[in-house]
């Protein structure tokens, strides 16, 4: 470790021990970074210091920022952390709030300012919140003021938490107001590239949250890898999606990937399947990123869209089912980028091009990175043969004072909690999360592999499938259906969809219960909930 510019060193101090830490790989040039990096001045301040100031930058709700203007803003409230605030470097600052360009200059003020990113999706309600800032021992919070009065609530249960700012606000307090009187020049804190700038909470789980402490060289090595091996997009390009800025995949794909390449992103504070084509029409925006889910939602409803404008899809979140890439294709002519990435390693780590695409699987490993399948002693099993994913890079787990650091690092390796196996071309293939296997009758079914057999039956509009107790087999596949309109949820339904996929797949498969609903347990990012249909289903 170099040098830290934190004066307060919490977070460095909790962070696992080195012989906890995975094996970290700086192959490429583009990996070897100084000793001392800030990334918010890296993606931002260069721009306008190469002369670069007066292009567009992010677009939201009447708000339409160059890279000047933005960079103005940033060093505004950066002022206003430091100087009414008392923010030090080091210091956890929680961001609350929708995708918007105000949360995004959040996001870099703090950053620019030495401090710590803690972020937190919107919908999180106040004991959710309260894990992570004592976990965090957060002290400050950035909080949209229509989204106070959770963390209001929050507050009496986190006796660290001492200031709350609201913004989108006009009161002579919120930050707008504060920001508007303070000068638009602030430098950047000269942090360690091994500085600790952003904690990321895992979304989706139970239990209590698993706080992921990345770097600032994290950051910028993230900008380089997937970004500009796979999408190669380019500084022209606008970029558009659903996923959260407090989720990796958002933070990433919707903020620090179009300002590494000085191109401009639109944050939208509603991106829903029934919004986001409108918006891709108004915005003209090129690059898109959302969850599977989204992508069969909207292609029902593109054709009423002028779409031409985008080029790019990126697909990430869950497992992206064949049949969804060409219900897609077929209504947008755009063969989607799909990617595994996690929360532990902040993005994409396993991908492929369009060209490079093949129904069915993820890719490959994204220059930077290396992968393979592991059996339970840790060792690389044959093509074909379903393992652990276990991946090294330049980014890696660790956990903010978690002993579930141990389960994730092995003997080096990021183990995911993916169960894959590697095809005879190379390309690793997605079976279920580990979890999510299912042992029925001594065979192992992987529920998502179920799942895409009965999206591919035009009564399908959602399903996930789980593994139930059973006397004699020790679990069944069950699958829980949403079914589209027009179509009705009857016995004969149920037959019929059981017939189709013993015709799609191998028939003990099946799934021998089939359960319809009109909607199913999703994160705010789309991912499916599994374990909550596993515990409803124990419960019964």
């Amino acid at each position: 470790m170099t040098r830290s510019a934190h004066i307060d060193s919490f977070a460095r101090e909790h962070l696992p021990p080195r012989e906890q830490w995975p094996e970290f790989r700086f192959d490429l040039p583009e990996l070897q970074f100084p000793e001392q990096l800030n990334c918010a001045s890296e993606l931002l301040d260069r721009w306008v210091r190469d002369g670069e100031g007066e292009r567009l930058c992010i677009q939201g709700a009447g708000v339409r920022w160059t890279y000047a203007q933005l960079q103005a803003q940033v060093n505004r409230i950066a002022r206003v952390l430091v100087d009414e605030l008392g923010i030090v470097p080091g210091n956890r600052v929680l961001l609350r709030g929708a995708n918007s360009p105000m949360l995004a200059a959040c996001w870099f003020a703090v950053v620019k300012a030495g401090a710590i990113a803690v972020g937190s999706m919107p919908l999180l309600r106040a004991k959710e919140l309260a894990q992570i800032v004592n976990k965090a021992q957060v002290s400050h919070a950035l909080c949209d003021a229509r989204l106070a009065d959770e963390l209001a609530s929050a507050m009496t249960q986190c006796p660290t938490l001492r200031h709350v700012t609201h913004f989108h606000s006009d009161a002579p307090d919120a930050l707008e107001a504060r920001a508007a009187s303070k000068r638009s020049a602030f430098d950047a804190v000269p942090t360690a590239a091994d500085d600790i700038c952003l904690m990321a909470f895992t979304s989706g789980t139970t239990g209590t949250p698993k706080g992921t402490m990345h770097f600032h060289r994290d950051v910028m090595a993230a900008c380089a890898c997937w970004p500009a091996h796979v999408l190669r997009a380019h500084r022209d390009d606008r970029f558009i999606g659903s996923p959260p800025l407090g989720f990796t995949f958002g933070l990433g794909g919707l903020l620090l990937f179009p300002l590494s390449i000085g191109a401009s992103t639109v944050l939208l504070e509603k991106a829903s399947p029934d919004v986001l084509p409108a918006a891709i029409e108004q915005y003209r925006a090129s690059v898109c990123f959302t969850a599977p889910t989204a992508y069969r939602a909207m292609a029902a409803t593109v054709a009423g869209h002028d779409i031409s404008s985008l080029r790019k899809c990126v697909s990430a979140g869950e497992a992206l089912p064949a049949a969804t890439r060409q219900l897609w294709k077929d209504a947008s002519g755009i063969e989607m980028i799909d990617g595994i990435g996690s929360t532990e390693l902040l993005h994409i780590f396993i991908s492929h091009t369009e060209e490079e695409a093949k129904p069915g699987v993820t890719g490959k490993p994204v220059p930077g990175y290396i992968a393979c399948v592991l059996d339970d002693n840790l060792r690389p099993v044959p093509p074909g043969t379903v393992g652990r994913l276990a991946v090294k890079g330049p980014t890696g787990c660790r956990y903010l004072a978690d002993e579930r650091q141990r389960q994730y690092v092995q003997d080096g390796w990021n183990l995911t909690g993916d169960a894959y196996l590697i095809d005879a071309d190379g390309y690793f293939v997605y079976q279920a999360r580990t979890d999510d296997m299912i042992i029925s009758g001594g065979y192992n079914i992987a529920g998502p592999e179920v799942e895409s057999a009965l999206l591919l039956h035009p009564a399908v509009a959602e399903c996930g499938v789980i593994g139930v107790a059973d006397a004699e087999r020790g679990q069944i596949v069950k699958a829980v259906v949403v079914v589209r309109a027009g179509h009705a949820a009857t016995p004969a339904l149920a037959k019929e969809l059981q017939d189709f996929v013993k015709q799609s797949i191998a028939p003990y498969k099946y799934p021998r219960a089939i359960e319809f609903r009109a909607s199913l347990p999703r994160t705010e990012t789309g991912k499916l909930q599994r374990f909550k249909l596993r515990q409803e289903a124990q419960s019964s």
